[in-house]
């Protein structure tokens, strides 16, 4: 078995008892859009396709606490572990991507891998399939199914008020100007303009207006 293929059987380990929206289809995905940037990037691809399989592994940690830990700072911990048994070599450029893919405090995506998974990460939470997350996860805090009239400055994460609309309002609809890479950036303005026009209907459909 290849170190990818080995390092994939190890991280699926940890996603097990994964809640929907963060679980090892989403690792996947991220996956699969890291091959297609890097193509285009000219990233070094081992190392990015290292970084975006592992990228979560602390998720889980994350959201047993309801975000009192920082999955990205987490996970890299976990990696470096990982890493350094299977010996390894270049384990610091993979934990760099890893600890940064959030792009949290000081944790700055710098290599062009570690933009990439950025990219490829905040990506599969926009267009179609961010949508199904975003409601994915409001189901799995018992949230509501939509309240376009919540205060956003009076309502919190993890509570029946952090709807899938609530996640555009604050994060999603934010994220096509957060890409940093030229292909990045390209696909999500396809994917945003998608998302925009989905959460224009559903007021409308709620409100009775259509």
């Amino acid at each position: 078995m290849d170190l990818i293929e080995d390092i994939k059987q190890k991280a699926k380990n940890f996603f097990l008892n994964s809640k929907g929206s963060h679980d090892w289809e989403h690792t996947m995905r991220v996956y699969n859009l890291c091959i297609h940037i890097g193509k285009k990037e000219n990233a070094g691809m081992e190392v990015l396709k290292l970084a975006a399989i592992l990228h979560d592994i602390g998720r889980a940690q994350q959201d047993d606490c309801n975000g009192g830990i920082c999955h990205a700072e987490k996970g890299a911990e976990i990696a470096k572990e990982l890493l350094t048994k299977v010996g390894y070599k270049k384990s610091e450029k993979v934990i760099h991507c890893i600890k940064t893919h959030r792009f949290r405090k000081n944790n700055i995506p710098v290599s062009i891998e570690a933009k990439i998974l950025f990219d490829a990460d905040k990506l599969d939470s926009i267009g179609a399939v961010g949508i199904g997350r975003a409601f994915l996860f409001a189901g799995e805090i018992g949230a509501k199914l939509h309240n376009k009239y919540a205060d956003i400055n009076k309502t919190e994460e993890y509570s029946k008020d952090d709807t899938a609309y609530r996640e555009y309002i604050v994060k999603l609809r934010k994220i096509k100007d957060r890409m940093l890479t030229k292909e990045g950036k390209r696909l999500a303005k396809e994917r945003h303009k998608f998302m925009d026009d989905f959460f224009e209907r559903l007021n409308k459909e709620v409100d009775g207006d259509i």
